[in-house]
């Protein structure tokens, strides 16, 4: 295994009221609310981070059902976009649609979608 392309940022989950879901897990872990804006609320301590994110849309997951699964992603923090995509996609990482103005967004092999994260 090679070297470290970046780290871990957050964990985010879609849901469709982000300020009610990160009150019942700042409650629940103990954790306050450090970020806020619209559509994103993001709860943290001193070693992890947890986002909400607005999918007004969403079908909630079923456990175990496939027909219904699991909605969350991992943001990974990096120093160099550019280098990191260029890793990530080497292996065998796929880049999707849906950038944003710190962040690019991939899909790992097994298809499950995560962002590559930079400060601008």
């Amino acid at each position: 295994m090679s070297g470290m392309i970046g780290r871990l940022y957050n964990v985010v989950i879609d849901c469709p009221d982000p300020s009610a879901l990160a009150g019942f897990y700042s409650e629940l872990l103990g954790m306050p609310v450090t970020h806020k804006r619209e559509g994103w609320v993001v709860i943290s301590d001193d070693r992890v981070r947890i986002a909400f994110q607005l999918a007004s849309d969403l079908r909630e997951p079923r456990w175990p059902d496939p027909e219904r699964p699991q909605q969350l992603h991992l943001d990974v923090m990096v120093d160099d976009i550019d280098q990191a995509e260029s890793q990530a996609i080497a292996l065998g990482a796929k880049r999707l649609p849906g950038d944003g103005a710190d962040f690019r967004v991939f899909e790992d092999p097994a298809g499950h979608p995560f962002c590559l994260v930079f400060e601008v």
